[in-house]
């Protein structure tokens, strides 16, 4: 894997986050007693070769703070941004206050939540129009932001309304999809989850332990449906056949066909989410060095 571009002057979002990040509840945290550690991480992960960090959990700008003062080019996204939970004008505020100190290191990922999670969703793609007129005003580039977007609709936005698409839990099928809708020049950077296990059933079941959550999700299952998958495959915590479609498992050579096959069907940059049975906010960082090696 090499060194990502360094991410001042005219260089693109596409040199600047390289071909691999790290997506990481564990990065994300209110907890100051945790800062030099996530610090410490975050530099390891630069030094490793990764071109970006994206802060799960509906982190915002504040928590991308400790992160890009440790380390020197690291850009540091959030994946995603609730736009129920955060104010358009306090998040501009932070991007400005940010973008100045720290010029082309943040990347702000937006995304519509679910309606499980916030007695405020109603008109999601409406909603965000919204948001992003906002921001605008504000002064936020829409060429520092990017769209958790899944379906057409959501994805033309990002196309036109921001730098590009950070799509969760997609499939690579979804990937050529996405990358037909956005055209040549915008990002395309999809999450994906990595089991280092060979075993089938032992990386099956760590999988399952983290998909039952996004089964529970329309937003997602509506997606799958949209490529095939049919309600049986979201029974008992997901078949076979949708937990290998949306996790890669195996040895290294498996994992890395896998991780390839993103870009082959259009990704610019693919997010990396370790799984396995620790506490999902964990810092698993020597899955991180193993999939830097590999990565090479």
């Amino acid at each position: 894997m090499s060194d990502v571009t360094s991410t001042d002057g005219g260089n693109s979002l596409k040199e600047s986050v390289g071909r691999y990040g790290i997506w990481s509840l564990g990065l994300r945290s209110e907890d100051q007693a945790r800062r030099g550690e996530l610090a410490e991480a975050a530099a390891e992960l630069e030094e490793l070769g990764f071109g970006a960090v994206w802060l799960g959990g509906s982190a915002t700008v504040r928590h991308a703070v400790p992160l890009i003062e440790a380390t020197s080019r690291l850009v540091v996204a959030t994946g995603i941004q609730s736009i129920w939970q955060y104010e358009a004008a306090d998040t501009a505020a932070r991007f400005d206050a940010l973008a100045k100190d720290h010029p082309g290191r943040f990347l702000l990922g937006l995304g519509v939540s679910h309606a499980k999670m916030t007695d405020q969703y109603r008109r999601p793609y409406s909603a965000m129009v919204d948001y992003l007129d906002a921001l605008d005003t504000a002064g936020v580039p829409a060429g520092g932001r990017v769209l958790a977007a899944l379906g057409p609709k959501m994805l033309k936005l990002s196309r036109d309304r921001a730098a590009g698409s950070h799509p969760y839990l997609v499939t690579v099928e979804h990937t050529t999809m996405a990358r037909g809708i956005l055209g040549d020049a915008p990002l395309l950077a999809p999450e994906t989850k990595i089991v280092l296990e060979t075993d089938p059933d032992r990386a099956r079941a760590t999988a399952r332990g983290t998909l039952a959550l996004y089964l529970s999700l329309p937003n997602y299952t509506n997606s799958l449906l949209r490529f095939g998958f049919t309600e049986d495959d979201f029974a008992d915590g997901g078949s076979d056949r949708l937990v290998d479609a949306l996790f890669a498992w195996g040895d290294d050579d498996r994992i890395r066909e896998r991780i390839d096959a993103f870009h082959v069907a259009g990704a610019d940059h693919v997010a990396l989410q370790v799984v396995d049975d620790e506490p999902r906010d964990s810092l698993p960082r020597a899955a991180w060095r193993r999939l830097a090696e590999l990565l090479r």
